[in-house]
C-alpha cells in the first residue's frame, strides 16, 4: 500500500496539531469517536472531515433561505441564517487561532450550530414550541439532523466533540455566553469559543439589519454600552473578541473561555436592548402572528392528511408528531410560504392549473 493509502498524510496533519496547538486544545487524533465506527479518511483528520460533511449537507444549503431576524427579507443585504453562520464561523476561527485551539473543530461546530433552525427564525421556533408536544429547541433539532435526518436517515455521523459543541451552543434570551455551569457548557474550549462567537456575531449584525430596516437608529444605542463596546460594528466585534482572548489567556484557574465582567455585562445589556427594540417590538410581534398562522395551518393540514406530505417509512419509524416536526422545521421561509399559499389561498380565476378557463 502507498503512503497515501495507509493514512500517512492524515498522520502528518495530526502530528502537526500535536506540535503546534496549545496543550489545552482538542486533538483530532484523540477524539472520543463517532456514533458509528468508520474508517479514518486517508487525508483529512476527523474534525476537518466533520466540517466538510456539514458544508456539503442539504440542511446547510437550506440556511440561505431561512430568516435571521427579518422574515423572508427581499433586500439583498439582510443577513440570513446562512450568512449569520458564516460570520459566527469567522469570529470563532479568529479566537481559536489566537488561542492556538483546533480551528477545524471550532469551525465544524460553528458551521453546524444552527442547522436545526426552523423557518422564520426565532419567531418560528416559538411557534413550534407551542405546536409540538414536548416543545421544540433548535439545538436539539440540529443534533437530530446530523445524527438521523441527513443522508437519507443515516445522518452525518459526526464526532462526539462536534456534536457536544452543537448541543451546548444555545444561550436563549438570558443565558450567558461564558461561565455556564458544566451541564450546559461545551466540554471542549473549541465548543465554548463557538458559543461566545455566536452572540458576538448576532448582537452586532442584528443592529446593522435593524438600522437597514428602519426599526432602529444608531443614536438609540445606549450611550453607556457604546462607551464600553464601541460605536461601530467593527469596533464592537474587535472589543469583544480581544476581551475573550485576553481574559481566557489570563485566567488564573481552570480551563474555560472567559470575558471580563465589564464587557460581558455590556454584551448582555446590548442583547437585552435588542430584545426590547428589535426582536420583541410591535412589528416583530405582528410578524410572529403571521408566522404562527402559516406554521399552525401547515401543522394542522399535515395531521389531517399525513400521507400527502410524509413518506410511509418516515411515519412508521418516527410517528406523526416527530415526522411533522422534522418536515416543518426543515422548511425554508419561501417553501413554507409557498406551501401555505398552495394549500390555503385560492388561485385567481383563469390561472394555469386552477382548472378554470379564461
Amino acid at each position: 500500500m502507498t503512503f497515501l493509502e495507509t493514512g500517512g498524510l492524515r498522520a502528518q496533519l495530526e502530528t502537526r496539531e500535536r506540535d503546534t496547538l496549545a496543550s489545552i486544545a482538542t486533538l483530532s487524533s484523540e477524539s472520543r469517536g463517532r456514533l458509528r465506527t468508520e474508517e479514518e479518511d486517508v487525508i483529512r483528520p476527523a474534525f476537518q472531515r466533520d466540517r466538510d460533511r456539514v458544508v456539503h449537507s442539504k440542511a446547510f444549503r437550506r440556511l440561505k433561505h431561512k430568516t435571521q431576524v427579518f422574515l423572508a427579507p427581499t433586500g439583498d443585504h439582510y443577513r440570513t441564517r446562512l450568512t449569520h453562520t458564516l460570520e459566527v464561523s469567522q469570529i470563532a476561527r479568529t479566537i481559536a487561532k489566537v488561542l492556538r485551539l483546533n480551528e477545524e473543530l471550532t469551525e465544524a461546530i460553528a458551521l453546524g450550530h444552527d442547522l436545526g433552525h426552523s423557518p422564520f427564525g426565532h419567531a418560528g421556533e416559538r411557534v413550534l414550541k407551542q405546536l409540538i408536544p414536548g416543545g421544540f429547541n433548535h439545538y436539539e433539532q440540529s443534533l437530530r439532523i446530523v445524527d438521523v435526518l441527513e443522508q437519507e436517515g443515516k445522518g452525518l455521523n459526526l464526532t462526539w466533540e462536534v456534536r457536544d459543541g452543537i448541543a451546548k451552543h444555545s444561550k436563549g434570551k438570558k443565558g450567558a455566553p461564558v461561565g455556564a455551569d458544566p451541564e450546559h457548557r461545551a466540554s471542549t474550549l473549541e465548543g465554548q469559543v463557538a458559543r461566545v462567537a455566536d452572540i458576538i456575531a448576532y448582537v452586532n449584525h442584528d443592529i446593522d439589519d435593524a438600522v437597514r430596516a428602519g426599526i432602529l437608529r444608531l443614536e438609540e444605542l445606549p450611550s453607556n454600552l457604546v462607551s464600553v463596546l464601541g460605536s461601530t460594528s467593527s469596533e464592537r466585534i474587535g472589543c469583544m473578541v480581544t476581551d475573550v482572548v485576553s481574559q481566557t489567556l489570563n485566567r488564573s484557574s481552570g480551563v474555560e473561555v472567559d470575558m471580563s465582567d465589564e464587557v460581558l455585562q455590556a454584551t448582555l445589556d446590548l442583547r437585552a436592548f435588542l430584545f426590547d427594540a428589535v426582536y420583541e417590538n410591535d412589528e416583530a410581534t405582528a410578524e410572529f402572528k403571521k408566522a404562527y398562522g402559516i406554521l399552525s395551518g401547515l401543522w394542522d393540514k399535515i395531521h389531517e392528511t399525513p400521507e400527502h406530505f410524509l413518506g410511509h417509512q418516515t411515519l412508521e419509524r418516527d410517528g406523526l408528531d416527530v415526522a411533522a416536526k422534522d418536515f416543518l422545521a426543515g422548511m425554508t421561509d419561501r417553501f413554507a410560504i409557498g406551501l401555505f399559499k398552495e394549500l390555503f389561498v385560492p388561485r385567481p380565476w383563469g390561472e394555469a392549473g386552477s382548472g378554470h378557463v379564461v
